[in-house]
């Protein structure tokens, strides 16, 4: 009896270690390099995305650049070569931060929040969402020195045609777009499919009770049973949307 509980208990693994090894496996993995770690992860630790976290469903680790600065006041900026307004993050203080938390065999794409970057669309959120995780590096002050961004192979990624203070606010924005589509995240996969720039345009309105509202009411089609009629309706008005507001994800021939 001692022999088999001895073998017993050297091969066998308390399920809730088998869950979370489990869990660590298949987590989608975000790492941020950030001097300000304190705002992760904010309203990601909430509602959907904040449940996934708390599940293992994704893993968020925020790592102070700082701790790769050089000197007594561990400094990671310089003034800018050429002169110039404000300062720029240096590339051997940043190339060191991400050679800690992310090694040259790291699969992850290496992204950097920036207004010069490409614009984050749906199609490239879902491929994100599709892979092993990013790693995000949240620039500060005027910019990030170049050769950083060339010798580690940094992906620009813009949220649209405007300065923010950092890219941490950026940065949120991307974590919250990827998480919400992993699986289990959001309570039904339509609820992901059928949402502006999915298709290539802009979702069509909803309603709820009550019908009647200050004298504005519900679309008659969408409370008389037709499927077919509901669906036509949608995507009259979805293409209505996008021809009014963001032409530009239309073809020519739909403009």
């Amino acid at each position: 009896m001692t022999q088999d509980r001895t073998a017993q208990d050297s091969t066998t693994q308390d399920p809730a270690d088998q869950d979370s090894t489990a869990q660590d496996r298949t987590a989608w993995r975000a790492t941020l390099l950030t001097l300000y770690p304190e705002m992760f992860p904010g309203p990601l630790g909430h509602s959907l995305s904040g449940e996934a976290l708390a599940r293992g469903t994704w893993t968020l680790e925020a790592r102070q650049i700082r701790e790769h600065g050089l000197g007594r006041h561990r400094a990671v900026d310089d003034t800018p070569a050429g002169g110039g307004a404000g300062m720029v993050l240096r590339c051997d203080v940043l190339a060191a931060a991400l050679d800690a938390a992310a090694p040259v065999d790291d699969p992850r794409p290496r992204l950097l929040m920036s207004p010069r970057g490409k614009p984050l669309t749906q199609a490239r959120v879902r491929a994100l969402s599709a892979g092993p995780g990013v790693v995000v590096v949240c620039g500060r002050f005027e910019g990030v020195d170049e050769r950083v961004i060339a010798g580690r192979g940094l992906e620009e990624v813009s949220i649209g045609d405007y300065i923010l203070s950092g890219g941490e606010i950026a940065a949120l924005t991307l974590l919250d777009a990827c998480v919400r589509l992993l699986p289990g995240v959001m309570g039904k996969l339509a609820s992901g499919v059928e949402e502006s720039f999915e298709g290539g345009r802009l979702e069509y309105p909803h309603y709820t009770r009550p019908r009647d509202w200050e004298g504005r009411t519900i679309p008659d089609v969408l409370t008389g049973g037709n499927h077919g009629a509901i669906a036509r309706w949608r995507a009259e008005e979805a293409l209505r949307l996008t021809r009014e507001r963001r032409p530009d994800l239309l073809d020519p021939s739909e403009r």
